[in-house]
C-alpha cells in the first residue's frame, strides 16, 4: 500500500497546520487523518506524517505511542472499547468487558481472524455520568448492560 494523501487530504493537512502558530502542533489531527485513511499508524505512516510536518520520526513516534487513540497495529472494522475505570467498574463494566471478550473470542487489544472486531479495555473516556460505557469506533453507548451490548453487536455487519 502506498502511503500518501491526495490533493484534498493535503489541503486538509494544510488547514490543520494553519490553525497553529507552529507546524508541529498539527500532529494530532494529522495522525488522526492518517489512521482513518490507512487503518492504523505503522512506522511508515509515522515517517510520512513526520515528512509532512517537518518532524523527526522520534517525535511522531512519541506522540503516536503515548495516546491510546492511535492504533499501532491493524484493528477490526468494529473497534469495541469497554471502559472498566472506577465509575464503569462499579456498575459492572469489568463484567461487561469479560462478556464481550467471551462472545467475540478475543482478549484486550486483539482482533478476530476475520478482521471484523477488535477489543480494547480502556480507562476513563470522560463519560462517567453514563457508566458503564461502550464505544464502537466513534459511537458512544452509555448506561449499557450485557443485553443492550449484545443487541448492539448483533446489529453490526
Amino acid at each position: 500500500m502506498e502511503i500518501k494523501f491526495n490533493e484534498s487530504e493535503l489541503a486538509e493537512v494544510q488547514m490543520h497546520i494553519d490553525k497553529y502558530p507552529i507546524k508541529k502542533s498539527a500532529i494530532m489531527p494529522v495522525l488522526w487523518m492518517a489512521q482513518k485513511k490507512f487503518g492504523y499508524i505503522s512506522k511508515e505512516v509515522m515517517m510520512f506524517v513526520g515528512e509532512l510536518l517537518d518532524l523527526p520520526y522520534s517525535h511522531v513516534y512519541g506522540v503516536a505511542t503515548f495516546y491510546t487513540m492511535y492504533f499501532k497495529k491493524p484493528m477490526g472494522r468494529h473497534h469495541v472499547q469497554v471502559c472498566t475505570n472506577v465509575s464503569c467498574m462499579l456498575l459492572k463494566g469489568d463484567e461487561l468487558f469479560d462478556s464481550v471478550s467471551q462472545r467475540l473470542g478475543i482478549k484486550h487489544n486483539e482482533c478476530d481472524a476475520e478482521g471484523k472486531f477488535s477489543l480494547e479495555e480502556v480507562e476513563c473516556m470522560g463519560a462517567c455520568g453514563g457508566a458503564p460505557l461502550l464505544v464502537i469506533n466513534e459511537d458512544f453507548y452509555e448506561n449499557v448492560d450485557i443485553d443492550k451490548v449484545n443487541s448492539i453487536l448483533d446489529s453490526l455487519n
